[in-house]
C-alpha cells in the first residue's frame, strides 16, 4: 500500500501522499478523501 500511497508523490503531482484527493492515504491521514476506506 505505501508503494501506491508514493506514486503521485514520485510522479510529482503532491508533496504528500495524503494531498492527492483520490488516494485513500488522506483516510490513513485522518483526512476525508473521496474514497470511503473499510478498515480491518
Amino acid at each position: 500500500m505505501h508503494y501506491i500511497h508514493e506514486n503521485p508523490v514520485r510522479a510529482g503531482i503532491v508533496e504528500k501522499p495524503e494531498d492527492y484527493m483520490c488516494s485513500s492515504a488522506r483516510n490513513y491521514a485522518g483526512l476525508e478523501g473521496l474514497i470511503e476506506v473499510d478498515y480491518w
